[in-house]
């Protein structure tokens, strides 16, 4: 410990001083005392090395439906327990979660909860999961990990929700502790990630592929169309071909549409048309389960068998509505095999979401 804040790794210390953060491509620069961009990892005031302010402080907990990080091929119907902190190592102009991940004022939006207080309370609320979201677990790598380690113990599993921005080596250590995850990709061109999200396409990729072929990690995709800004039929086209290729065509794929926040308070919502378009295109270029989100459209939010068309798992939001499929995962018509993660039965959460008062699982 240093201060108020634990050290961590993935740095390096330049000739003139300075601290390099190496935990994601930003590679930000400090000297002692300073901050990051996610404002939660700074410079050690000695200059001697890093540490995370954001330990053991979270900006709230809530037991969600499994399908609003969204997944919808891993443990359908289940409870997932999510909390995240302050902070984040991107700056979407665009974000739906700004007042977490810009957060600077630690203290005001977060409680305090050790790991083994998380693992005891996703337990004794049923949860099958704990999700690491609406920030991103990159920037609290070690909190996440000691968390995720508590949770296997009781037999718990961990999800991250996160943008896949990340750095080779501390991305093997952070999904070495995960059992899926949401990998946002928020577009298929450099220039949308440069001038919206200040970041870059590349590692996002690298991350996607590192997690499909190198991983036991269950992994879905989630990209958020925005009007005007990444919706053509030309980059849908590119990263369903891409996903196709390059990942695996069973991956699935969310298609949400977006709301005005934040910075972007002027472009329009998407309408309900351009997800389905989307969802059309990357349909057409061979990926066998592609979605829609943040709109109603049930037949959209379906689980479809690929072998026979059967519908496998209907849903009418966050809440199934119809499940045929075996103990194993088996499609009932044909019985071919799901790609995902599935119990014996699926859950029975519905579409409730739970605010917890974390500090009750204190021991």
């Amino acid at each position: 410990m240093s201060g108020d804040g634990v050290n961590v790794e993935y740095w390096t210390k330049l000739e003139d001083g300075r601290i390099e953060c190496r935990l994601c491509p930003r590679f930000c620069r400090m000297r002692p005392g300073q901050r990051g961009l996610c404002f939660v990892r700074r410079a050690r005031e000695d200059g001697e090395g890093m540490e995370l302010t954001g330990y053991g402080r979270s900006t709230g907990f809530c037991v969600d439906p499994i399908e609003k990080k969204p997944l919808n091929h891993f443990l359908p119907g289940s409870s997932v327990l999510s909390f995240g902190t302050a902070g984040c190592n991107l700056a979407c102009a665009f974000c739906q979660n700004w007042d977490i991940s810009k957060s600077r004022e630690v203290e005001r939006l977060s409680s305090v909860a050790t790991p083994e207080t998380i693992a005891r309370a996703a337990e004794r609320l049923g949860c099958a999961s704990v999700a690491y979201t609406y920030n991103d677990p990159i920037i609290f790598m070690e909190y996440a990990l000691d968390t995720a380690a508590a949770c296997r113990t009781k037999g718990i599993k961990n999800v991250a929700v996160t943008s896949g921005f990340i750095c080779e080596e501390p991305r093997k250590r952070l999904f070495g502790g995960m059992d899926a995850a949401n990998v946002d990709l928020k577009a298929f061109t450099e220039r949308f990630y440069e001038k919206r999200c200040a970041g870059h396409l590349k590692p996002v990729q690298d991350t996607l592929k590192y997690l499909v072929h190198e991983t036991d990690v269950w992994t879905e995709i989630t990209t958020l169309l925005i009007p005007g800004e990444n919706e053509s039929d030309e980059e849908i086209e590119a990263l369903a071909k891409w996903v196709a290729a390059e990942l695996k065509a069973d991956i699935p794929l969310h298609f949400t549409a977006f709301h005005p926040d934040y910075h972007m308070l002027d472009t329009p919502p998407t309408p309900l048309a351009t997800v389905q378009r989307a969802r059309a295109i990357a349909l057409r270029n061979g990926l066998r389960h592609v979605y829609v989100g943040n709109v109603h459209d049930p037949a959209r939010e379906a689980t479809v068998c690929p072998t026979c068309g059967a519908r496998c798992i209907g849903r009418d939001g966050y809440r199934i509505t119809e499940y045929n499929l075996d103990a194993k995962g088996c499609c009932k018509s044909c019985g071919t095999r799901m790609a995902g993660v599935f119990a014996d039965r699926p859950g029975d959460w519905g579409s409730r979401r739970l605010p917890v008062e974390i500090e009750r699982y204190a021991a």
